[in-house]
Order: structure tokens, then C-alpha cells, then sequence
């Protein structure tokens, strides 16, 4: 039996919409079995856009109390479906400086919960990316450096996405050097994560990263270099794995 609070239209919404037949495969692809990242996470079997068109319904009527139950659901589209209400909530206060303060606050009040990729880059960068554009970015740097789970630290990478966008290359750049410095072996989804943004970075500026990398490739874990040079033609990338980290 599922608790529910009261009037939360966007956790009974999230409900009506379970498919117990999506629940395995759902469950095998977010790697839930002992052992894995995401082990013991439970899933209702709803797929992300259908989370996004009842986000889309309900986030203007969904309060605070709401999101704090939603966050701390057991289960997957639950806290995913918090998060991007959050988001929403966040974008449409553009001109309410104090409620998007609050917006921050309950996220990184709630990191605990924020426990898969998908759950940490469908909300970071639209929402610590966005908050940051403007600020001091010291925190994604201490949460890539000394955050307290992967999810955490991958936060502090992939919430640079932002800046991207904006053409402001220089912290992806900064914080990805703090992921070379950590001890090897670097978990396999902060690898992706670092080269992901680096590919992003390099779409902007591919001369800038062919130069970033031109000191630091043969060092870097592989998974890492795959994902920074996908976009480079097939013999650049060859000769960078070729030369590169085993």
C-alpha cells in the first residue's frame, strides 16, 4: 500500500499512470540488482515523458509539503517527478528572487533522494546551472570534489551544462581537472559525466578542448576519453586511443 498526502494531485496523477509491465525493464536499465548503482530502487513502470505531461498538469498546484513527500518516495518517478516540478517551479519564478532561493534550498536539502543519473541531470543544470549563472559557483566545486555519494559529485559536473549554454566554458573545464585528481578507479558514471560535458564544451570551442586534452589524454580513464572525443572524426579519435590510457 502506497501513502499518499491528501489533495497532492501530482502524486495521485503519478499513480494513476503505473504499468507494472514496464517495472522489470525499467528496473534492469537504472542497474537496481545487489551491487549495483542503483540498487533497491522501486519503480510504478511510468516512462519519463508521461512523468514530464503530469509535472505539466499539476506543478502550478503542488506545494512544498507536496514535493517534500514526493522527494522521499521509495519510489523512481515519484522523486523524479518532485524534481521536475521543482524545476518548473524555479523557471516560473524568474522575478520571485526568494522563491527560487527556496527551490535551491529544497534541493540541496534533498540530495539524499537525488540518487540516479537520470534524477540528478534532468534537474541540476536547470536548476543549480540556472541559480549559479549569476553567483559564486564554490559550491558545484566542493560537490565535485568532496560530495558524499557519486550522485553528489556528478551534481557538480553536469550542473556546468548551464554555463554551456551560455558559452562560459572555463568551469567545465576546472571542475573536470578536480575528476582527474581522484583516485583511480573513478566510478564508470562520473567517467561519463566528465566526458560528456567535455564533448559539450568542445562543441562550443573544439580547439579549446584539443588542447585541454593534449596534456591530459594519455591520462585520463578511457570511458572519460571515449565520451570527450565522440564528436572528432573517426581518425582523430583513433589516435587519441591508441596513444591514450589503457
Amino acid at each position: 500500500m502506497i501513502l499518499h498526502p491528501m489533495n497532492s494531485r501530482l502524486f495521485s496523477g503519478i499513480l494513476a499512470h503505473q504499468d507494472p509491465s514496464q517495472v522489470e525493464g525499467l528496473s534492469r536499465f537504472f542497474k537496481t540488482g545487489k551491487g549495483q548503482y542503483g540498487e533497491g530502487d522501486r519503480f510504478l513502470g511510468i516512462k519519463v515523458p508521461v512523468t514530464r505531461e503530469v509535472v505539466k498538469l499539476y506543478w502550478q498546484e503542488t506545494s512544498f509539503d507536496d514535493l517534500e513527500v514526493c522527494i522521499a518516495s521509495e519510489y523512481h518517478e515519484m522523486r523524479l517527478a518532485a524534481l521536475l516540478t521543482l524545476v518548473q517551479i524555479f523557471k516560473h519564478a524568474k522575478k520571485n528572487q526568494d522563491l527560487q532561493q527556496r527551490c535551491i534550498d529544497f534541493y540541496l536539502a534533498h540530495t539524499e533522494f537525488i540518487n540516479n543519473w537520470d534524477l540528478v541531470d534532468l534537474s541540476c543544470y536547470e536548476l543549480l546551472g540556472a541559480w549559479l549563472l549569476d553567483k559564486d559557483r564554490t559550491l558545484l566545486y566542493d560537490l565535485a570534489r568532496d560530495g558524499k555519494t557519486i550522485w553528489e559529485q556528478r551534481i557538480g559536473m553536469v550542473s556546468t551544462m548551464q554555463f554551456i549554454r551560455h558559452g562560459q566554458l572555463d568551469d567545465t573545464y576546472a571542475i573536470a581537472e578536480i575528476f582527474l585528481n581522484k583516485p583511480l578507479p573513478l566510478h564508470d558514471l562520473l567517467q561519463k559525466a566528465v566526458g560528456w560535458l567535455l564533448r559539450e564544451a568542445g562543441k562550443h570551442d573544439e580547439q579549446r578542448l584539443k588542447v585541454w586534452l593534449s596534456t591530459r589524454y594519455k591520462e585520463m580513464p578511457r570511458t572519460m576519453l571515449r565520451y570527450a572525443i565522440e564528436k572528432f572524426t573517426e581518425e582523430e579519435r583513433a589516435g587519441y586511443l591508441k596513444l591514450g590510457p589503457v
